[in-house]
């Protein structure tokens, strides 16, 4: 693939946040990518390059100046020859020099232009690359209905950041009408209770409280007669201080995280904690994952702990230390090192949940990508605010298409 020209340039995400566009022109055509930024960040995770005024225009000056005069005019093979040479040029280990942000809007949009070079949807070009030889399937969605922490009011992050379901259907199609039943009747339980209905940063509704919340979440689930478990994103490390953790007014030990998990799931039919403790809080998550083997089948998802990247997801694995993983393709920074720590996870026997981030585009690339690899799960928001319903769709279609 001959590459003619590359632009770069600053858009808004859906905060209102300056992020990464880019454009690659080949024979083929033109091929555009935005990258998405986070609020509840890992440390771990590749450098998000900004200036000190929170622009990014010294990451599109890297592909302007740095990058683009290395693969403008030049033939690539294939995706991992490009994401080589980008990594080459960045030369740190965590991509401080020229920015996840820069190098993954490259990497994702030279992507789209290798699957029309070999003629295949973008699903089935992420699928050759990954060597998935598995039948073509969707993933389930698990739908945000409550946020809370800093994705909501509360900027301490001192409480549950999401509250999401999970419909067991068979079809994505189904599982996502069940999904978007559920978010409406939230809706106008709030407005007959005269709950303020505000939305957070990925459109659902605020959090009304922990255990509230999962409360009102069981009782639609049960009165609706609809097939669906539940499951939380904690974003722990947000309030996780000298040992601690300052939840709900409270200062928790590991321990007592762990007492209050065991009794959430007992009452409110949970099946997946993402982030429970702290990522440094490695007892915590090795007994807990201990835990869950002997007693149920819950999905104990990193995030924070493993931030897609390669190395510490074989140490997660080592440690034994959970059995799920978030896989967002911006916090490693190129399209190969994600399939990477795709193949790393799944040969352990995780679970895979392809996620979106708080500051999103309408950049649909993460529903191909997660079909292509055969995730299990995908997290995209909730049912409402563009740029997460270009994702949803986006899946829909390709349901159709197979």
């Amino acid at each position: 693939m001959l590459i003619k020209e590359v632009f770069a340039k600053e858009v808004l995400d859906s905060r209102k946040m300056p992020t990464v566009s880019v454009e690659i022109i080949t024979n083929s055509g033109k091929f555009k990518s935005s990258v998405p930024s986070g609020t509840s960040t890992g440390k771990h995770e590749a450098v998000e390059l900004r200036d000190k005024n929170g622009s990014v225009k010294k990451a599109v000056e890297n592909i302007k100046n740095i990058i683009a005069p290395q693969i403008v005019n030049k033939n690539f093979s294939n995706q991992k020859e490009i994401d080589n040479l980008l990594l080459k040029l960045d030369g740190t280990t965590n991509k401080r020099k020229l920015g996840a942000n820069a190098i993954l809007a490259v990497s994702m949009a030279a992507c789209r232009a290798f699957s029309q070079e070999n003629k295949l949807p973008l699903y089935k070009y992420i699928q050759k690359i990954s060597h998935n030889k598995n039948k073509i399937r969707m993933p389930k969605p698990m739908i945000l209905l409550f946020e809370g922490g800093k994705h909501a009011d509360n900027k301490a992050g001192k409480e549950i950041q999401e509250f999401m379901i999970i419909p067991r259907g068979k079809r994505f199609s189904d599982n996502f009408e069940t999904g978007k039943k559920i978010y409406n009747y939230v809706g106008r339980f709030l407005k007959k209770n005269k709950i303020k209905k505000a939305l957070g940063i990925e459109g659902a509704y605020y959090s009304l409280g922990n255990e509230l919340s999962l409360e009102i979440i069981y009782k639609i689930i049960r009165k609706l007669k609809v097939n669906c478990k539940t499951g939380l994103d904690v974003a722990a490390s947000e309030f996780f201080k000298n040992k601690k953790y300052n939840l709900d007014g409270g200062k928790l030990t590991g321990k007592q995280m762990i007492e209050m998990y065991e009794q959430l799931i007992k009452n409110f039919k949970i099946v997946s904690i993402e982030d429970p403790f702290s990522e440094e809080d490695f007892d915590s998550w090795r007994i807990f994952n201990k835990l869950s083997k002997k007693s149920r089948k819950i999905m104990l998802v990193g995030d924070d702990l493993t931030v897609s990247n390669p190395s510490l997801i074989k140490k997660a694995i080592n440690n034994k230390l959970c059995n799920a993983m978030i896989l967002k393709i911006n916090q490693i920074g190129t399209i190969s090192e994600a399939i990477e720590s795709f193949k790393i996870a799944k040969k352990a026997g995780w679970k895979i949940i392809v996620s979106h981030r708080s500051g999103e585009t309408l950049d649909d690339f993460i529903a191909d990508f997660s079909v292509g690899l055969g995730a299990d799960f995908v997290k995209f928001g909730a049912v409402s605010q563009k740029e997460r319903m270009v994702k949803y769709n986006r899946l829909k279609e390709i349901e159709r298409e197979i």
